[in-house]
């Protein structure tokens, strides 16, 4: 690898963190989410809203807000985001590229966790009846794919972007180290990523399989964030849930 090579890997290491990156990156989930919820929808769109994204224009209604303005306000925080940070103004096409890329790179091996994890709860659960692995429910329609794609970019907002830094700052108030705030702001995050999907009156009944991957799920999301930004993380979700979605769905229909 020459000099050039080294400087173009090395910039799109960078470029793919950064804010207007991660912007540009969830504009297209972000508008193929909201376009799918108001068609589909059609009447009632809440019904194929997932969780964090109800919670959270529950909250902006309850404050006085808008709900329409949620996917407003992601952007909105990007971007200032990207302002304070003072980061470069340059986001180039091979950089959104490889971060798709990268995307369905640690979603496949987000799946390759997931066997693990069941080889090994029914290695020490052996007299348990086998499990379905997955974080949401699954259904092979397109209603379902588009609520796949509002949890890639509504349980990142809430769990990644706004949980972890508020929990960072608040473990940085009791004069833990950095590393050791981030550490804990992540593995406190996961763990209400996973308690989240059991509670309220459409939550899951509890199950220690499904749970304890979902807190997996949630570390592995919030390393994703802290290592590789936002917008990748975005993706991972996303094409995680669309793929477990289509490979349930295959076996379904070869099962008739």
């Amino acid at each position: 690898m020459d000099q050039q090579d080294t400087q173009q890997t090395a910039d799109y290491w960078t470029e793919a963190r950064a804010p207007l990156s991660s912007l540009l990156f969830l504009l297209p989930w972000l508008i193929v989410y909201e376009a799918g919820v108001l068609s589909i929808g059609a009447d009632n769109p809440d019904a194929l809203r997932n969780g964090a994204d109800y919670w959270m224009r529950l909250l902006l209604g309850r404050l006085g807000a808008a709900q329409l303005i949620l996917p407003v306000l992601v952007l909105v925080i990007l971007f200032v985001w990207h302002l304070a940070g003072r980061f470069p103004w340059r986001v180039s096409l091979s950089t959104l590229g490889g971060m798709l890329a990268e995307s369905l790179l640690l979603a496949i091996l987000l799946l390759s966790v997931g066997r693990l994890h069941d080889y090994f709860f029914h290695w020490y659960h052996s007299d348990q009846a086998p499990q379905r692995l997955l974080i949401g429910t699954i259904a092979p329609d397109l209603a379902q794919a588009v609520s796949f794609v509002g949890a890639g970019v509504y349980e990142e907002v809430m769990f990644r972007l706004c949980l972890i830094p508020s929990a960072w700052l608040v473990f940085r108030m009791f004069e833990f180290p950095s590393t050791a705030a981030a550490l804990m702001a992540a593995l406190s995050t996961s763990f209400l990523f996973a308690l989240a999907h059991h509670i309220g009156p459409t939550a899951d009944a509890f199950n220690l399989f499904v749970f304890s991957f979902r807190a997996i799920a949630g570390m592995f999301f919030s390393a994703v964030f802290l290592l590789r930004g936002f917008g990748i993380t975005v993706g991972c979700h996303a094409a995680y849930d669309l793929m477990v979605g289509a490979l349930l769905a295959t076996v379904a229909q070869s099962a008739v």
